[in-house]
């Protein structure tokens, strides 16, 4: 335990060194982020990548579709799917900030790898989004990584290596079983992985859920169920997330006004979108805009 203590301190001093103010920051090494926040707060709500973050220091709350997750020093979250999210930062100061690393997942590494490791996939699916206690040899190899950066040159050879180890001992450890089956092609797990990559490239067209698990190959029964056990959303609401989030997007970003924003994600009634939005943002589109604008600026 002791060592395990050693080593997270040691994480977190190096994160805070590479990290001189409050932020988020990506490194040279492909796919690493950094972050270091002062206070606690609530982030902005957004669509997250599949990925894992290794929290270093402080405490987190996360909410992926309907379920929270609490977590802290030590732990190491891992996002298999492209899943809606709103975080929390639950314990920061400037003198004891929130210090995390972050490192994107590569289906094809995680994919490569399984081969490689005879355990067969779960028949059943699991949630897509869980939390487990970082092992001394998963915290050594990201130091060894955060080392890297002070040898630039190094980081193309070095690099790829530390960060397949990452994979590596994701899928030996506790979170391998959800993994393996996400990116195990046939499996039901992975088919609904591809429903979801579908839905994100086509979220403006009206959904109807027997086709896409026709697309999917899955009956319409087996594939709503298995959705909703991984994203713990129905298409339906996920599909409604992300032209939410994107419409949000969209009037932050390219200054769009609620109207236009609405029907360039797929919306009919402005009056239904704006009592969606409510619901999901806690305020009409406009007030919530304005709201965040002023908190970035």
């Amino acid at each position: 335990m002791s060592n395990l203590k050693e080593s997270l301190a040691r994480l977190a001093a190096a994160i805070k060194e590479k990290t001189p103010e409050e932020g988020s920051y990506p490194t040279a090494i492909p796919g690493v982020s950094l972050h270091c926040r002062y206070r606690p707060f609530q982030t902005d709500s957004c669509f997250l990548k599949p990925l894992t973050s290794l929290i270093a220091q402080g405490k987190k709350i996360s909410i992926w579709g309907q379920e929270e997750l609490r977590y802290g020093q030590g732990d190491y979250l891992v996002n298999s799917m492209y899943l809606p999210s709103t975080s929390f930062i639950k314990e920061a100061s400037p003198a004891n900030p929130f210090l995390a690393i972050t490192l994107d997942l590569d289906s094809q590494i995680l994919a490569q790898l399984a081969l490689e490791i005879p355990e067969p996939p779960p028949t059943e699916p699991g949630r897509a989004v869980l939390i487990y206690q970082a092992e001394e040899e998963l915290i050594d190899a990201y130091l060894r990584l955060l080392q890297l950066l002070a040898k630039p040159a190094s980081i193309p050879v070095l690099g790829p290596l530390i960060v397949n180890e990452i994979h590596y001992r994701l899928l030996i450890g506790p979170s391998g079983s959800m993994l393996r089956s996400v990116n195990h092609i046939g499996g039901q797990s992975y088919q609904v992985a591809k429903a979801i990559t579908w839905l994100k490239e086509n979220f403006k067209q009206p959904l109807r859920v027997e086709d896409l698990a026709k697309r999917v190959n899955m009956a319409p029964s087996t594939f709503h169920r298995h959705f909703r056990i991984m994203t713990t959303l129905t298409p339906l609401n996920y599909q409604k997330r992300l032209r939410l989030y994107e419409a949000q997007r969209l009037m932050m970003i390219h200054q769009l006004d609620a109207l236009v924003a609405s029907q360039t994600v797929g919306y009919e009634s402005p009056s239904q979108f704006n009592r969606e939005y409510k619901r999901l943002f806690g305020e009409p589109p406009r007030r919530d805009v304005a709201r965040r604008l002023k908190m970035a600026v």
